[in-house]
Order: C-alpha cells, then sequence, then structure tokens
C-alpha cells in the first residue's frame, strides 16, 4: 500500500510509545510548517507502550513509527520485515530517579523498577546501569511495566514502583520535587541507537520518494532545534509535549542539546548501533551469532542523496 496523496501533499501515519520529548523534530517540523513546504502531512499516533508501536507497523497498521530499534533487530533477525531507515536519538537525556528513601543505586536490591517493556528501551538500560554497581535482573530487583515515562512518573508518585529512569524534562521535575537522583544513565551509556525511525521492508519500498521526503524535513526541523537562536520557537513545543513548564523545557532542551541528543543528519553512528546490539546480546535478547545480522536492519538507502537543508 502507497503513502496517502492528497494534492500532491504526501499523507503519513506515524506512531511512537509516547510522542515525547525525542518526537520534538516531528512537532517542530509540523508545527513551524516545515513538513508543509516540502509537502507532508502527518497523524501521529500514541500508542502507549514501544512494543504496540513496533506491532503497529508491524501488522500495518502505521506507516512510520519513532521507537527504540530492538523490536525491529529482532523482527529482522528472525525473518521479518521491519527495518530502520534512519536515527532519531543518539543518546540517552535520561536520570534514574528513586524513592526520597532510596540514596545509592545499591539501595535498589529487592525493589520494583518501572519499565515500558521487557524487550526494548527502558529495561535494557536500567539492567545495564545496575548491573555496573553490582545489581543483577532477575534476581536482585523486579520489573513494572507500567508504561511510558509520564506513566512511570505517576507509577513513581503512587508508590507502585521505588524508581524508574526518567527522560528530561520529567526527571528535573522529579528531582525538583524531592525524588532522588541515582545518576545519569550517559554515565552508563554514553552513545546508543536510542530511537530509530522503522518501518516495514514492503512498505518502505513502494514509497521511497515519501519516505526521503519526510526525513528531509526533520533533517531541517533538528537543525532548528540545535540553533539555540530559535529557542523561543522551541521552547514552547518542548513544554506542550512533554506537558511541563517552560523552565523545565528549558532546561530540558538546553540539556539535550549539550548531550547531542538529535543526530545533524538522523545519521546512527556505527558505534552507537553496536551498543544497542551489544545489550540486546547481553540482556538475552538476541544471540551472539545474530551480530552480523543484526547490521542488515539499518537500510541506509534511505538517507543516501537526501538535499542538505543545513
Amino acid at each position: 500500500m502507497h503513502a496517502a496523496t492528497t494534492r500532491g501533499v504526501v499523507d503519513l501515519t506515524l506512531v511512537g510509545g509516547a510522542l515525547g520529548f525525542n518526537w520534538l523534530p516531528v512537532f517542530v517540523a509540523d508545527r513551524l510548517r516545515i513538513l508543509a513546504r516540502h509537502g507532508v502531512s502527518v497523524t501521529l499516533k500514541r500508542m502507549g507502550t514501544v512494543a504496540k508501536a513496533t506491532a503497529a507497523i508491524k501488522a500495518g497498521e502505521a506507516d512510520l513509527a519513532i521507537t527504540p530499534p530492538e523490536g525491529a533487530i529482532a523482527d529482522a533477525v528472525s525473518g521479518g520485515r521491519l527495518r530502520i531507515v534512519a536515527g532519531n536519538a543518539n543518546r540517552l537525556p535520561m536520570t534514574l530517579v528513586a524513592h526520597p528513601r532510596i540514596k545509592q543505586i545499591s539501595d535498589l536490591k529487592g525493589c520494583v523498577l518501572g519499565t515500558s517493556s521487557l524487550t526494548e528501551g527502558t529495561a535494557i538500560y536500567t539492567m545495564e546501569m545496575l548491573s555496573q554497581h553490582g545489581l543483577k535482573y532477575p534476581g536482585d530487583y523486579e520489573f513494572a511495566v507500567v508504561g511510558v515515562h509520564p506513566e512511570r512518573w505517576q507509577a513513581l508518585q503512587d508508590g507502585r514502583i521505588d524508581a524508574a529512569v526518567q527522560p528530561a524534562p520529567l526527571n528535573f521535575v522529579a528531582i525538583d520535587a524531592g525524588y532522588s537522583n541515582l545518576g545519569e544513565v550517559t554515565d552508563a551509556i554514553p552513545e546508543i541507537a536510542f530511537t530509530t525511525v522503522i518501518g516495514a521492508g514492503n512498505w518502505l519500498e513502494q514509497n521511497q520518494a515519501s519516505v526521503r521526503r519526510l526525513l528531509t524535513a526533520l533533517i531541517e526541523a533538528t537543525s532548528t532545534i540545535n540553533d539555540p537562536a530559535r529557542d523561543e520557537d522551541v521552547v514552547p513545543i518542548l513544554a506542550e509535549i512533554s506537558k511541563s513548564s517552560e523552565p523545565h523545557a528549558r532546561r530540558a532542551l538546553a540539556y539535550m542539546r549539550d548531550m547531542a541528543l538529535f543526530p545533524p543528519r538522523l545519521e546512527i553512528p556505527d558505534s552507537a548501533f553496536n551498543t544497542t546490539v551489544d545489550l540486546m546480546i547481553k540482556a538475552g535478547l538476541l544471540e551472539s551469532s545474530a551480530r552480523e545480522k543484526a547490521g542488515f536492519t539499518f537500510d541506509r538507502r534511505y538517507l543516501d542523496d537526501l538535499v542538505d537543508t543545513q
């Protein structure tokens, strides 16, 4: 099925778990009419979990997802159709926050940590961070699948979990509310293919021009986000999509920009992709023998020959 086209405008359905902070390039592209100038219209769907976002692409219920890539990698390695076409975020702008009674990572032994999935994203980062402090999963702590970051924050406030990794700006919101800061995830995992743009191979083959049109618009939007002179345009958008105050959004934008969260050309460095694969193998989600095959999940053709909009 081809992407819908209305009077020269490509209509694409994009899905994600939360449509949160890492979707900032999409919202900036939409609100500042960058998408419109490139002849793209988008329908955005919040699925509630990263697993559901991946499943929607696999089932043909959406065109593209912006989501952690582990599900696509596992699908491709097993002979499935899912492919990665571009990067979205190559860092983890997250802090491990915990109930105020918990003062250090070693205090998490026997605790319940929140996650959005046991096979993608949050759980993998949490396991790696805690393993570097001597805590192993399973055995030393439990996971509760409570949802993406807004749901994790609510679960922490409700006492249903003891800790969770939280992205900006909710990490700052939690810390300012008195919750414990147990450390930055980037200290444990400096670079990773955190979130990517994924699609199904057959749909991608039939819609290459439409995909490139979208990616070109996202490159322009990323340039806008990375330019401090455009903060007055970008901060209100980030505050809206993250449901935070403008001061927290401004703090979060500076934090994300400082760590070079959004890659200028939507690139995924080999080192970042390899970290994702390494952690999947370490978590038992991928056989070590599948490492080479995992690399073929990233189909680089869709970033080739894009017009330089920077």
